[in-house]
């Protein structure tokens, strides 16, 4: 009987870990600053890193369509990235 609720147990706080938050964060820990205008178009979303708490450094988390994992930009890259969006859209829209 105690094995049984040993196993609930382990199998229960594996659970809580791998669906939320609680887990290993994911940070960025280094940014570039050189991204392809290629690269840029294809971005899909993108989230800031704060440097609070258990990431160090303040980033522009990018995320590429086409790629798995996201790219970690300099935050300084957000109004380039923010007018090309605009600029991209406002194409879109008159054609």
């Amino acid at each position: 009987m105690d094995l049984k609720v040993g196993f609930a147990i382990v199998c229960l706080c594996a659970l809580a870990i791998s669906s939320t938050e609680a887990g290993i964060p994911k940070c960025c820990f280094s940014v570039k600053m050189d991204i392809p205008l290629q690269v840029l178009v294809r971005v899909q979303r993108w989230n800031v890193q704060q440097s609070r708490g258990a990431c160090d450094i303040p980033a522009l988390i990018l995320h590429i369509k086409g790629l798995r994992k996201p790219i970690c930009a300099h935050p300084k890259l957000k109004r380039a990235l923010m007018a090309l969006q605009a600029r991209v859209k406002r194409s879109r829209q008159t054609a």
